[in-house]
C-alpha cells in the first residue's frame, strides 16, 4: 500500500504546473466561490509564460465540459469566472489560441437549456467583445453566435421572468457580436444577408412587445435595449452595408402585417433615419421606394402605410442629403398617384356589377386614403427643396400627370420665396395653358398651385371662400415689402397672371369653388406682389370683368355673369381696405350699400346660395349698382398712383398659342391651302380668283371659330385614346414621311453645292458630262478672302 501511495503521489507532482493551477483555484465547496489567491498565481503564470496560455484554456474547458455534463453548474460559473479574469489580464499573440477555447466554452453554454448557464455564457462573450485585440483574427467566425443568440432573443419559456432574462441576454449577446466584428475589417462578413436576416429581425421582434414597455427602461427591458442595440448597429452601417440592413426591416413589417396599422413601421424608419449617417438617407429612401413599388398591388391601407413611412423618412432627410432621389421620389409617387386613381375609378365602374355598394365604396374611400398621403409626401418634401429644384419639380409634375380626370386635390405643396424661382418663364407657359382647358377641377388645380406658390406667408386660410369681409384689418394679415426681384417679376409675367384670371372668370362650367379660387388669387397678388402699379392694374382687370358681364359679348349664362359680378364686388372691397384709401372704401361701400337693397344677386352671398333668384338681366344703365371708373380715379388721384390709366381698358394679352391659332383659322377660311402631297406648287392664279371680298368678309367675322377649334380638339383627342396603336403609327409615319420628303424638296432648292475647279456634273441625252469652271473665275464669300 505504501508502494502505491508513493507513486500516486509522485504522479501528482509530476503534473504540470499550468494544471496544478486551474486545479488550485477550484474550491473544494464551490459555494466557496474562485480561491483568489490561486487565482493571481495562474494570472501570473500566464502573464509570464503566454505561450501556456493555449493549454491553460483548453484544460479548462476540458473541466468546464465535465462539471457541464454532470450538472455541477458551481463549478462551471467559477471556471468562466476564471476565463473571464484570463482574458482581461492577457494581451498578447499567444492569446489568439485561448480564445478558441475561450468561444468554444461559451458556445457550450448557450447550447444547454439551463436559462442560468445561457445567461453566463452570454455574459462571458460580452466581456470578450469589450476587449480591444491588438491584432485582427483571420480565421475567427460568429455566425454560431449570431443564430444563437437570435433564437435567444426569441425565447418562449413558459416563465415570463425567465423568458425576460433569456431574451436580455439574447439582445446583449447580438450586441456584443456587433461590437466585435463591424470596426474589423476581417468580419465584414457579418453584414451579408444571412446574418442580418438574423440581427434585425431578432431586434424588431422585441422592440414591438408593447408589453415590456410597462416595465420601464434599462438594460433588463428586452424593448428598450433592443431599441438600443439597433440604433448601434444603424449608426455602424458603410455606404455599402445600408441596403442589407435596411431590408430584412421591410421584410419583418411586411411578415408580421405592421403596414397596417404602421405605427411600429413609422417608429422603426424614424429610428433608422436618426441613427445612421446623414448621407446615407438616400439608400433608405430609395429601399422604400423599392418597396412600395413590390406593394403597388397590395390593399390600399397597406400601401398608405408604406406611403406614410416614407414620409416620415422624407421629411427627416429633406434638410440634409437626399442624393440624386429627388426626381426618382417624385416619379415613384406619381405613378402609384395615378395607379391609386385607375384603381378608385375602376372599383366606381365595377360597382356598378357587383353585389355589395358599401364595399365598393369602402374601397374608394381607402383610395383616397392612399392619394391624400402621396400628395402630403409630394408637398413635404417639395416644400424642403431648394427653389431652384422646387421649380423643376413643378415643371416635372406638370409633365406626369394627366390633363384630362386629374382630381383637383393633386395639387403640388411647394412655395419659394421670390415668384421668379416659384414661376420659371418655362413653368408659367405650360401652366397658363392648361388654364384654359374645358375641365373646371384642372382650371381649380392651377389656382391652387399658383396659390401655393404666390402665398409666402401662409395667407391662405384666412382668405378662404368668397365674402364681403367687413374687417380686413381683422383676418390679420401677415406681408412684407415688396422686394426687387417680385416688382421685375410682376413687370415681366404680371399680364399673363391677369389674362389667366380674366379668360378664367368666363368658362361657362364655373362653380362656386372656382370663383372662391379667383378671389383667392387676386387678394394674394394684392398682398404679396402688389405696387402702385400692380395696384392700379388690377383694378382695371376689376372693371374689365363687369363690363365684360354687362355686355356679354360671349353670351354667358345669367350665373356667370353674377358671379363674375360677385367676384368684383368681393375683391375691390378686400383691395381698398388693403390700401386704406377712404374715398375709395366709401365708392365700394355705397355699391355694395344699394346691392344688398336692390340687387343680392350681385354679392357672393347671395348668389351662391342654391335658391338664388337671377333676375333675366342686368341693366347697365343702374350705374349706381356698380363700381365707376370716374369715382375710382378721382379716388386714386392722390400722390403714389398713376389713376388716369384706369381709363384705359384692360385687352388681354395674346400669347403666341392664340396667333397661332387664329392663323390657322384664317387660313382655314380662305382656303389658302398649299397641297404638300403634290410635286408642284399651287397655281397662283387660281389662288388670286378665290380671294374676294366675299372671303375676306368672312375671314375677318371670327364668330363660331371657337367652338370650331374645340370640336377639332375633341377630335384629336377622341381619335388618340380610342383608335388602334397600329391606325396611330401609321398616320404619324405618314405625316413623318412627307415632311421627310418636303424638306428634301426644299433643301434641293435652297442649297446647291459650291462650284469646283473639277467641273460639275449636269445630265444631257443620259450622259453625264462635266463642265470646268476655272479658278480665276470661281466667286468666294468675303470672309473667304485673305
Amino acid at each position: 500500500m505504501s508502494l502505491l501511495t508513493g507513486v500516486c503521489g509522485c504522479c501528482g507532482r509530476c503534473r504540470p504546473r499550468y494544471k496544478r493551477l486551474v486545479d488550485n483555484i477550484f474550491p473544494e465547496d464551490p459555494k466557496d466561490g474562485l480561491v483568489k489567491s490561486d487565482m493571481e498565481k495562474l494570472t501570473f503564470f500566464a502573464v509570464s509564460a503566454p505561450e501556456k496560455l493555449d493549454r491553460i484554456g483548453e484544460y479548462l474547458a476540458e473541466r468546464l465540459s465535465r462539471d457541464v455534463v454532470r450538472h455541477r453548474y458551481g463549478y462551471v460559473v467559477i471556471a468562466m469566472e476564471a476565463l473571464d479574469q484570463l482574458l482581461m489580464a492577457c494581451h498578447s499573440q499567444s492569446i489568439k489560441p485561448f480564445v478558441e477555447s475561450f468561444l468554444h466554452m461559451v458556445a457550450k453554454l448557450l447550447e444547454s437549456r439551463e436559462p442560468d448557464l445561457q445567461v453566463l455564457g452570454t455574459n462571458s462573450f460580452v466581456k470578450f467583445a469589450n476587449i480591444e485585440e491588438d491584432t485582427p483574427s483571420y480565421h475567427r467566425r460568429y455566425d454560431f453566435f449570431v443564430s444563437q443568440f437570435s433564437a435567444m432573443c426569441h425565447s418562449t419559456h413558459e416563465d415570463p421572468e425567465t423568458r425576460t432574462r433569456i431574451r436580455v441576454a439574447g439582445i446583449k449577446g447580438l450586441q456584443g457580436v456587433v461590437r466585435k466584428t463591424v470596426n474589423d475589417e476581417l468580419q465584414a462578413i457579418i453584414w451579408e444577408p444571412q446574418h442580418m436576416d438574423k440581427l434585425i429581425p431578432s431586434m424588431l421582434f422585441n422592440m414591438q412587445d408593447n408589453n415590456d414597455l410597462d416595465r420601464g427602461g434599462g438594460e433588463e427591458n428586452p424593448a428598450s435595449l433592443a431599441e438600443s442595440c439597433f440604433r448601434e448597429l444603424l449608426g455602424r452601417a458603410a455606404y455599402g452595408n445600408m441596403n442589407n440592413a435596411v431590408r430584412p426591416v421591410l421584410v419583418h413589417l411586411d411578415n408580421h402585417h405592421l403596414w397596417d396599422p404602421n405605427e411600429f413601421a413609422v417608429s422603426c424608419f424614424r429610428i433608422i433615419m436618426y441613427s445612421i449617417q446623414a448621407q446615407h438617407s438616400h439608400h433608405v429612401i430609395q429601399q422604400v421606394l423599392n418597396h412600395l413599388d413590390t406593394h403597388s398591388k397590395n390593399t390600399p391601407r397597406v400601401r398608405a402605410g408604406i406611403v406614410q413611412v416614407l414620409l416620415e423618412t422624407v421629411a427627416i432627410a429633406a434638410k440634409g442629403s437626399v442624393g440624386p432621389t429627388v426626381l426618382e421620389v417624385f416619379n415613384t409617387l406619381l405613378k402609384h398617384l395615378r395607379m391609386s386613381v385607375d384603381f378608385e375609378l375602376g372599383e366606381g365602374s365595377r360597382r356598378n356589377s357587383a353585389t355589395s355598394l358599401s364595399s365598393g365604396r369602402g374601397r374608394e374611400n381607402e383610395e383616397r386614403i392612399v392619394q391624400n398621403a402621396i400628395i402630403q409626401t409630394i408637398g413635404f418634401f417639395g416644400g424642403n427643396l431648394p427653389d431652384y429644384q422646387r421649380a423643376e419639380v413643378m415643371m416635372f409634375v406638370m409633365g406626369k400627370v394627366p390633363v384630362y380626370g386629374t382630381p383637383s386635390r393633386t395639387c403640388l405643396y411647394v412655395s419659394c420665396k421670390t415668384m421668379s424661382a416659384g414661376l420659371p418663364a418655362a413653368f408659367i407657359e405650360p401652366l397658363c395653358s392648361v388654364s384654359l382647358m374645358e375641365d373646371s377641377e384642372l382650371r381649380q388645380l392651377v389656382l391652387e398651385i399658383l396659390h401655393n406658390i404666390i402665398d409666402r406667408h401662409d395667407n391662405r386660410a384666412k382668405l378662404r371662400g368668397i365674402r364681403i369681409i367687413p374687417n380686413v384689418a381683422a383676418l390679420k394679415i401677415k406681408r412684407e415689402k415688396i422686394s426687387k426681384q417680385d416688382v421685375l417679376f410682376m413687370k415681366k409675367h404680371g399680364q399673363q397672371l391677369y389674362r389667366h384670371i380674366y379668360l378664367g372668370s368666363k368658362e361657362e362650367d364655373n362653380v362656386q369653388k372656382n370663383f372662391e379660387l379667383l378671389f383667392t388669387a387676386l387678394a394674394l397678388i394684392t398682398i404679396e406682389l402688389a405696387n402702385e402699379e400692380v395696384i392700379i392694374d388690377l383694378i382695371r382687370l376689376s372693371l374689365a370683368l363687369q363690363d365684360m358681364a354687362l355686355a356679354n359679348e360671349e353670351h354667358m349664362s345669367m350665373f356667370i355673369r353674377c358671379g363674375i359680378m360677385a367676384l368684383v364686388a368681393a375683391y375691390l372691397n378686400f383691395l381698398s381696405q388693403m390700401i386704406a384709401n377712404p374715398a375709395f372704401c366709401q365708392h365700394v361701400s355705397k355699391v355694395i350699400e344699394l346691392r344688398n337693397m336692390d340687387a343680392p344677386y350681385l354679392l357672393p352671398e347671395h348668389v351662391f346660395r342654391e335658391k338664388c333668384v337671377l333676375p333675366d338681366s342686368l341693366d347697365p344703365q343702374d350705374t349706381g349698382m356698380y363700381f365707376q371708373t370716374a369715382d375710382l380715379v378721382e379716388a386714386l388721384s392722390g400722390p403714389g398712383y398713376n389713376a388716369e390709366r384706369l381709363h384705359v381698358p384692360y385687352i388681354p394679352q395674346a400669347t403666341d398659342e392664340d396667333r397661332l391659332t387664329r392663323r390657322k383659322s384664317f387660313v382655314d377660311t380662305i382656303s389658302l391651302q398649299v397641297d404638300i402631297m403634290s410635286n408642284s406648287l399651287p397655281d397662283q392664279s387660281h389662288l388670286a380668283e378665290e380671294i374676294t371680298f366675299e372671303t375676306l368678309k368672312k375671314a375677318i367675322d371670327t364668330t363660331g371659330l371657337e367652338e370650331q377649334e374645340r370640336e377639332k380638339r375633341r377630335q384629336v383627342m377622341e381619335k388618340f385614346q380610342k383608335a388602334p396603336f397600329e391606325e396611330i403609327a401609321a398616320h404619324c409615319e405618314s405625316k413623318a414621311s412627307m415632311l421627310h420628303d418636303r424638306l428634301a424638296q426644299i433643301f434641293e432648292l435652297t442649297i446647291r453645292p459650291p462650284p469646283s475647279p473639277s467641273g460639275t456634273a449636269a445630265l444631257t441625252s443620259g450622259h453625264t458630262q462635266y463642265q470646268s469652271v476655272p479658278i480665276y473665275e470661281m466667286k468666294f464669300p468675303d470672309l473667304c478672302v485673305y
